[in-house]
């Protein structure tokens, strides 16, 4: 069946036609809807949300839709503004009697601007390597494997490494604190 037939077919009603266009869109559909919520059971019940209101909408209105993956992402799209906005105005029930202030009081901003340049401090007394390795593996969590290739050495080399480099940095944490 051709496409323009499958379409038409599916206006009509026809099961099996719906099934197909499913079918052929499905997995490009998820992987859009999924892209934008990061949850695989909510990017499953928005996709069908999507076939349902996408089908009823065929079938109401005549209008022939030459790009159905285009068409069905602009409805996965208004489904999600649909969903984000009724969550904003729900907005979260609070119960002020459980809060603690200190708790929820935030921190002293100049408490972590020191944190963070000792951390800097310590990082720039480390060798290249060592430098390197913290980075890859401890700031932007890259595997063993990976910081390996990336840094063109044996992964047992990265992991005695990582190793030192944690040891000197502790060590220089500890001496700057005294």
């Amino acid at each position: 069946m051709m496409e323009g037939e499958k379409i038409i077919k599916a206006q009509e009603g026809d099961i099996k036609a719906i099934e197909e266009i499913c079918s052929v869109t499905w997995e490009p559909l998820y992987r859009f809807i999924y892209y934008k919520v990061q949850n695989r059971e909510e990017a499953e019940d928005i996709t069908q949300e999507t076939y349902f209101k996408a089908i009823s909408y065929m079938q109401k209105s005549n209008i022939r839709i030459d790009k159905h993956i285009a068409f069905l992402k602009t409805v996965a799209l208004n489904v999600l503004r649909d969903k984000w906005r009724k969550n904003k105005r729900q907005g979260i029930n609070v119960n002020l009697e459980t809060i603690n202030p200190k708790d929820t009081a935030l921190g002293d901003p100049t408490e972590a601007v020191a944190e963070r340049e000792a951390i800097e401090n310590a990082l720039n007394h480390l060798n290249e390597e060592q430098r390197t390795v913290i980075d890859l593996r401890i700031i932007r969590g890259y595997s063993v494997a990976d910081t390996a290739k990336l840094m063109d050495k044996k992964e047992n080399y990265v992991r005695v490494l990582q190793h030192r480099a944690l040891q000197n940095l502790t060590k220089i944490l500890k001496n700057d604190s005294k």
